[in-house]
């Protein structure tokens, strides 16, 4: 078996998922630490004007994170203290934890076998008098069905807030998300399609985003810029008690030139999908990823899903035979329930979520981002049919 593995594997370790920072970003922000504002001003700006124009949003607020801005729209809607919040359980625990910063209560449903998106016939059994709001996630950058928890909302008078950490760029029967009115949170973190290192856009009707912005800076009526470029003046007002949620233009000046590559990454991603989809699609110890095809995938990730009926080893060996391969992958996501915070407040189980829990204890994300050659692509691909191969069943 040693001089198997010694055989299929690389050199050199393939990281999970590296951002691809190119000289444009690099100048961009030495031009930005040449001028005379670093924080929240004219890049920023011109940053959310881009992207809402990409999106073909209404308006956009950049935030330090996309958690900033879930939390800050949670915020202006008003939810608080004996409300709801219906979410998933297959999401990074930033979803559910802003429901609790605001003191409601994210009451989780199972999701979807195929998509492992939220299921909207859970939501719909799942909403009650206390119900507030929505809060899908559109998972892996696979938009969840959005006009039946857009219809969901309408009837019921919820909020419907769209995480979208994963779906840039995605649409949903030819929209884009975040081109509706209601808020929708998307990420720029060093893993995302986008990286500003740290960051995050809020897209939403403009008449919203003007509460967002104050709320998202202390709750103060004018912003730095505003008050200290010329001819503005020092004084401001308090008119709630907001967060510090702004994005700088240090951040913002990488993020404009990722926007303008967004396309030629996407083009890439695809590619790379479409050989992995190939390679493991017709091997029946494997589970590739769906695409409805209503939808257009960001393909943020590659969960491959493997069937331990026909394997030896469960998905942690197989993440371990794979590092022994030089290759990196990720779990996307434990599941929010299996979390010791939200099982001691709540009193949950494994099995009051059997498909997030079935799925979750099979996945495992691929490498997947526009920096890989070819050469890793098929790296990647030997590696994995190489586990496969040795510990079938």
């Amino acid at each position: 078996m040693t001089d198997t593995v010694a055989r299929s594997a690389r050199r050199d370790f393939l990281p999970f998922n590296p951002p691809l920072v190119g000289e444009e970003e690099i100048r961009e922000v030495v031009d930005t630490l040449r001028s005379p504002w670093i924080t929240t001003g004219p890049k920023t700006r011109r940053f959310e004007e881009e992207f809402s124009e990409f999106v073909h949003a209404p308006g956009a607020l950049a935030l330090n994170s996309c958690t900033a801005a879930m939390h800050t729209a949670l915020a202006c809607l008003g939810i608080g203290p004996g409300d709801e919040v219906i979410t998933t359980p297959m999401t990074f625990t930033a979803t559910a934890n802003v429901v609790e910063h605001v003191g409601a209560r994210p009451v989780l449903v199972d999701i979807e076998p195929d998509t492992l998106n939220i299921d909207p016939q859970r939501v719909a059994a799942a909403i009650t008098p206390r119900t507030k709001a929505l809060l899908p996630v559109h998972y892996a950058g696979h938009p969840a069905e959005r006009d039946v928890l857009e219809a969901l909302a309408r009837t019921h008078n919820l909020a419907l807030i769209e995480d979208a950490a994963h779906a840039l760029p995605a649409s949903f029967r030819g929209r884009q998300i975040g081109s509706g009115p209601n808020p929708v949170a998307f990420s720029f973190y060093a893993t995302k399609n986008l990286t500003t290192a740290e960051g995050g856009m809020l897209t939403a009707d403009p008449e919203f985003l003007e509460q967002a912005r104050i709320m998202a800076l202390h709750g103060m009526s004018r912003d730095a810029w505003k008050r200290y470029d010329q001819g503005g003046s020092w004084r401001y007002e308090v008119v709630a008690p907001g967060f510090k949620y702004n994005l700088t233009d240090v951040a913002s000046a990488i993020g404009l030139w990722q926007l303008r590559k967004q396309e030629r990454f996407h083009r890439r991603r695809v590619e790379i999908v479409e050989a992995y989809t190939l390679a493991f699609g017709a091997d029946e110890a494997l589970e590739t990823p769906v695409r409805r095809p209503h939808v257009d995938h960001a393909w943020h990730l590659y969960v491959l899903r493997i069937r331990p009926e026909l394997l030896r080893i469960g998905r942690d060996q197989f993440i371990d035979e794979l590092t022994r391969r030089n290759i990196g992958t990720s779990v996307h996501f434990i599941p929010i329930h299996l979390h010791p915070y939200y099982r001691k407040k709540y009193g949950y189980v494994p099995a009051d979520f059997p498909v997030a829990v079935s799925n979750f204890e099979r996945l495992l994300s691929l490498p997947l981002h526009p920096g890989l050659t070819d050469q890793d692509v098929a790296d990647v691909i030997e590696a994995v049919l190489d586990v496969v191969q040795i510990y079938r069943r």
